[in-house]
């Protein structure tokens, strides 16, 4: 057997690891623990999206538009059920997974070694939350357009020009952020490398790519019956009304939070440092514009999604960074032209795997991205309790973390409740797979509740927008009844800074009420 015959074989075995191993780990841990607020938003979505209930039309959102319509997918392709929910992040980490292996093998990276990066990816992407969220996916396919900005670099091959900007709106579509910050990067770089190579032809591929997709946009739009002011209201005006308030999360620049907290990722990122400062500072280096653009993005890249990981207010996710940037540092490391450039590859080896058993037990294992960090996961129990499609989950919250029994069992009579009440009803709740499991939409008027973050606040300019979007749904519906099931993450009084005293509420217990609006005068 020849030495090519035996590479071939080993690519594919190794594939085929990578491929089992990222699927699997993810339904794993889809599996363990709940935070009610995330775990269920694109379970929900997804489903009202697959029965015609389309998003800024129905009820207001300020992002993953693109992921309810993938997840509606999986349902109508799959049938809806937990198992498929998870698979829908599950196939999202194998993506991840495998474009990390073929990019570094790309780069003339040995397989082994990029084998070893890309597991380590699979282990810290997706399964540190389990189900489908939009961070994850934003950061996924921000990355996988870094991936198909470097072949458009390197091979100049102008399929890859047109899919970019398609894949950026994919992302965008996900979440605004960091995505808008990587397409004015890979924007600004393209337009370096179209300039520079006198490339026309790849510049008109780009723009066609964006033409095609706001095409898609338009398509979306339109066959929904979605007004575009309700879209660009939304998703675009709204959430930049929340800029200057992130913003404070952020600055004053402190030392401890902006660099000695992700140390870890600058330092996967010092092979690029160096050959950028040693490019800058002597004229005598000599870089190909390609190579120069592609360490300039990386080296943004982290930047970027740093300053987007402290203007969020979900736990951190971005330390599977961290064998994605240590990898391809590997690879150019030899541009550095060092005697000692073995020492330099094993330290960035010895920083992944480290690196990456830390994060996976304190972040995947301990379920921290899920609120879960300080409980004991051995006291969940099976949440096929509350209906057979949850068989398997160990279900467990911070809400009720030593008597998850009591949790379901408040669950339980609300769903009992709703279902005796046949008239046309509104939920407000994080528990959204309710109105899946009774087979009833929820007429919530949001994807989900969270004050001043989800939706305007009273002394939001967009409050009053807000406020016809809500009284107008409930009229058009005829909602004559809502139902509120605590606890809620992000909401103490859902509604009130809407209708006032006017709401007449009747409590089943402590966390589930009903709320009559019959003595409102918009009503």
């Amino acid at each position: 057997m020849n030495l090519q015959k035996k590479n071939n074989i080993l690519n594919i075995i190794l594939i085929f690891v990578l491929t089992i191993f990222s699927i699997s780990i993810n339904q794993y841990y889809g599996y363990q623990g709940i935070l009610p607020i995330d775990s269920f938003l694109i379970f929900n979505s997804g489903y009202d999206f697959s029965i015609g209930y389309y998003p800024f039309r129905d009820y207001w959102t300020i992002k993953e538009p693109f992921i309810d319509f993938l997840q509606a997918l999986f349902f109508k392709l799959f049938g809806v059920s937990w198992f498929v929910y998870v698979l829908h992040a599950s196939i999202f980490n194998f993506l991840i997974t495998i474009s990390t292996f073929f990019i570094l093998k790309f780069f003339n990276l040995d397989t082994l070694s990029s084998f070893f990066y890309s597991i380590c990816v699979a282990a810290l992407t997706y399964p540190t939350a389990g189900t489908p969220f939009s961070d994850h996916h934003t950061l996924i396919l921000s990355i996988l357009s870094l991936y198909i900005f470097f072949l458009a670099i390197k091979k100049n091959n102008n399929f890859f020009w047109f899919f970019l900007p398609i894949l950026l709106g994919f992302s965008f579509l996900s979440k605004q952020a960091p995505t808008s910050y990587i397409i004015l990067m890979i924007s600004f770089l393209s337009l370096l490398f179209f300039y520079k190579k006198k490339n026309l032809r790849a510049f008109l591929y780009s723009i066609l790519g964006s033409f095609s997709f706001l095409i898609f946009l338009y398509l979306m739009l339109l066959f929904g019956k979605i007004e575009f002011n309700d879209f660009f209201t939304q998703y675009i005006l709204f959430p930049q009304s929340l800029g200057s308030s992130r913003l404070d999360w952020v600055l004053p620049f402190e030392f401890k939070r902006f660099v000695w907290r992700f140390k870890l990722l600058y330092l996967s990122i010092t092979v690029f440092l160096v050959l950028l400062i040693r490019y800058l500072l002597n004229k005598k280096v000599k870089i190909l514009i390609e190579d120069f653009i592609i360490i300039l993005s990386i080296v943004f890249t982290c930047l970027l999604f740093i300053f987007h990981q402290l203007m969020t207010i979900n736990a951190i996710f971005i330390y599977c960074l961290i064998p994605i940037f240590s990898g391809l540092s590997h690879s150019y490391s030899k541009m550095l032209n060092l005697n000692r450039i073995r020492l330099v590859n094993y330290s960035i080896i010895i920083l992944t795997f480290c690196s990456s058993i830390y994060y996976f037990i304190n972040y995947v294992q301990n379920r921290t991205f899920m609120d879960l960090r300080n409980v004991d996961l051995e006291n969940s129990t099976d949440a096929q309790k509350i209906n057979a499609m949850f068989k398997g989950v160990n279900w467990i919250t911070v809400f009720y973390p030593n008597d998850p029994e009591k949790e379901i069992k408040k669950i339980n009579l609300a769903i009992n409740i709703l279902n005796q009440d046949k008239e046309r009803k509104m939920l407000i709740t994080d528990y959204q797979f309710i109105s899946v499991l009774s087979n009833q939409y929820d007429f919530s008027i949001t994807r989900f509740w969270y004050d001043f973050h989800g939706y305007p606040a009273i002394d939001n300019k967009y409050f009053n927008y807000w406020k016809n979007f809500t009284i107008e749904n409930i009229k058009r519906n005829k909602i004559k009844n809502i139902y509120v099931l605590k606890p809620l993450h992000g909401e103490e009084k859902p509604l009130e800074n809407i209708f006032g005293e006017c709401m007449l509420k009747k409590r089943f217990n402590e966390s589930f009420y009903k709320i009559s609006l019959k003595n409102c005068t918009e009503f």
